[in-house]
């Protein structure tokens, strides 16, 4: 009964995949691994620098030792993209937070109507929260082989870069989906 008949299906798979995608960028964000690093020159042959917006990690991957809040010696941290990240991942977090909260108050179960009007801002704001969130991590992927690491090393692409591309296109998608909703106003 909860969600009953009366919310319609775009609200529900709206307030499926925004929260989805919020936890997503979430890991992506705090998690130090938008780029691995290995086969550096002169470094033992299993070192593995993982990379984030706000973290260096170096793990010795025969070992499994692992020490983050690494050096960053080549001014990694002082380049556009990770600068861009660093501010639109945090923005796009709490974007999300703010379309949830509006999401749940227009989708309101308890009331006899979700109001059409207020689902479809929430879902315009968790719409702009993917593409916020969706823009450094497209930026970053693209610079990713032009980023500053040692001549001759190895760069793939992190799991962290993976989850917030992932959870930027859920809240995107979800986002649509609730922006479904102001058809359901024009229709009144």
């Amino acid at each position: 009964h909860l969600l009953g008949m009366r919310t319609p299906t775009a609200m529900i798979v709206g307030l499926v995949l925004c929260p989805c995608g919020l936890l997503l960028t979430l890991t992506g964000t705090l998690a130090p691994s938008w780029r691995q690093v290995s086969l550096i020159p002169n470094q033992p042959i299993d070192l593995v620098l993982e990379q984030g917006i706000w973290d260096i990690c170096r793990e010795q991957q025969s070992s499994h030792d692992r020490h983050c809040g690494q050096a960053d010696e080549l001014g990694y941290f002082e380049q556009v993209p990770v600068r861009v990240a660093q501010g639109l991942m945090p923005t796009s977090l709490v974007l999300t937070l703010l379309g949830l909260l509006l999401a749940a108050l227009g989708v309101r179960c308890w009331q006899k109507e979700p109001r059409h009007l207020l689902a479809g801002v929430a879902g315009l704001v968790l719409l702009l929260s993917g593409l916020l969130s969706l823009v450094p991590a497209s930026w970053y992927t693209h610079e990713l082989w032009a980023l500053p690491a040692s001549a001759g090393s190895m760069l793939v692409v992190g799991y962290s870069l993976v989850l917030s591309y992932l959870g930027s296109c859920l809240e995107i998608l979800g986002g649509l989906a609730l922006t479904l909703s102001f058809h359901h106003c024009c229709k009144e």
